[in-house]
């Protein structure tokens, strides 16, 4: 049935030795992918698109959640998430690329994937690497963490989720600052206007994304693919949409399960 969400499936595993520019590590419940060209500050070209349609492809027939993050930080040196479209591709790119949407498409699938997406945020999260994360369901930086969109500096706009996605996240006061007069915001700023929900050092930002995985894995995975698609859906579809996304729930073997063990433990 259209719309209808997957189960969860840990089965087959994604087939990732074709793949140079991500790293990925595959667990029964969440799919962890590290952003891995550190020549390029983690800049994001073909390739690496082509690996993230590959990932979605897998979490759509597999829904399990995702954990984004970049090149982790050490003493030595800060993190990097993603510093932004690769500038030599992007110099090549003409009218046909921009009308084919090759990032937006991307971005808009990792939205909408099934299953939540968290992004762990270090050093750079810039242009088309921001966009990459106003994506994703959950944010959560470190003090080093710069974000920002530097696209018209660059004679284009960012044109792949931000003109909308960070209104919405943001406002619009906060968005027309960092689109239109270039702000960057650090992992502070980033707290303050409600970008990231959470501000941990550099050494413990994975263990951070770990642990917010393991409390929405808790939940039942038929609950939250449900309520993640309801979430996005338009204002004009509620609560129609809600009541039969319920209707659904009610009949699910988790409801009786979870219900069951509820009440037996408040018995005990």
């Amino acid at each position: 049935m259209p719309g209808q969400p997957l189960a969860h499936d840990a089965g087959a595993r994604l087939d990732t030795s074709a793949f140079s520019t991500l790293l990925v590590t595959e667990n029964a419940d969440r799919l962890a992918v590290q952003l891995n060209r550190p020549a390029v500050r983690n800049a994001i070209d073909a390739a690496m698109v082509a690996e993230l349609h590959a990932v979605c492809a897998h979490l759509e027939a597999a829904p399990k959640l995702l954990v984004l993050s970049g090149i982790p930080g050490t003493p030595e040196a800060k993190g990097i998430f993603a510093s932004g479209a690769d500038i030599a591709e992007l110099m090549q790119r003409r009218r046909a690329d921009a009308l084919a949407g090759i990032n937006s498409g991307l971005f808009d699938r990792i939205a909408k994937l099934p299953m939540p997406v968290i992004a762990a945020l270090d050093g750079y999260a810039l242009g088309g690497g921001a966009e990459l994360a106003y994506a994703a369901d959950f944010r959560i930086g470190t003090p080093s963490l710069r974000m920002g969109q530097p696209e018209t500096g660059l004679g284009i706009m960012a044109a792949a989720g931000a003109t909308w996605r960070l209104k919405e996240l943001v406002g619009e006061p906060v968005a027309k600052d960092i689109l239109l007069a270039g702000r960057i915001l650090t992992g502070e700023d980033c707290l303050r206007v409600g970008l990231i929900t959470e501000l941990v050092e550099s050494a413990g930002l994975l263990t951070a994304a770990d642990a917010l995985a393991d409390r929405i894995g808790r939940q039942d995975p038929l609950a939250l693919q449900t309520t993640k698609r309801v979430f996005h859906e338009p204002r004009e579809a509620h609560p129609g949409v809600d009541n039969r996304a319920q209707a659904e729930l009610f009949e699910s073997p988790a409801k009786f399960e979870r219900m069951q063990a509820f009440l037996d433990k408040r018995k005990k």
